[in-house]
């Protein structure tokens, strides 16, 4: 638990020297496994991963003007759900990237995409749902981005995100 802590830490003191990106852009981050990443197996703890994807976020959100938005307005970004596929184990000590970047929205969900990956080779995809709740409840998209400038034009989202919809939609019901 520790590392992940220490990893934030190292990430907001260095968040005013990293350069801005834009809507589309891609945050890259860099981890080391320690000790305390591992489950029982010896390897990166499935929990850790996502705890290094909330950094990636922070990240995204922070170099796209979005996080100082969010701070201002009060706005807490929260997670509906979350599809994760893990690939390849990562073993203690080894080093490896994290690439992360907004896919797109809809009216009322950002989707955020997470890629781990060590030599070209990716060890877990994951893509992330999630939103803004303001004092009145969730921040509709358009809202929500034209806190930072012009709200873009939503690009056209994934066919297999509509899937991934309808069947968050079956186990709802």
């Amino acid at each position: 638990m520790l590392s992940s802590w220490l990893r934030l830490a190292k990430l907001l003191a260095t968040a005013p020297f990293r350069r801005r990106i834009g809507w589309t852009g891609e945050s890259r981050l860099r981890f080391r496994v320690w000790p305390s990443d591992l489950d029982i197996n010896l390897h990166m703890n499935n929990a850790r991963y996502l705890a290094a994807m909330d950094i990636g976020r922070i990240d995204l959100l922070m170099r796209t003007g979005l996080g100082k938005a969010a701070w201002r307005g009060k706005l807490k970004p929260v997670l509906a759900s979350t599809l994760v596929r893990y690939r390849r184990s990562l073993a203690p000590f080894q080093s490896y990237g994290l690439r992360s970047r907004l896919v797109g929205w809809d009216e009322k969900w950002l989707f955020i995409e997470h890629v781990v990956e060590r030599d070209g080779e990716i060890f877990c995809h994951a893509v992330v749902k999630g939103m803004f709740l303001g004092p009145q409840g969730g921040v509709p998209t358009h809202e929500l981005l034209g806190l930072v400038g012009k709200a873009p034009e939503a690009p056209a989202l994934p066919g297999w995100i509509a899937e991934w919809q309808a069947a968050e939609a079956g186990l709802r019901r």
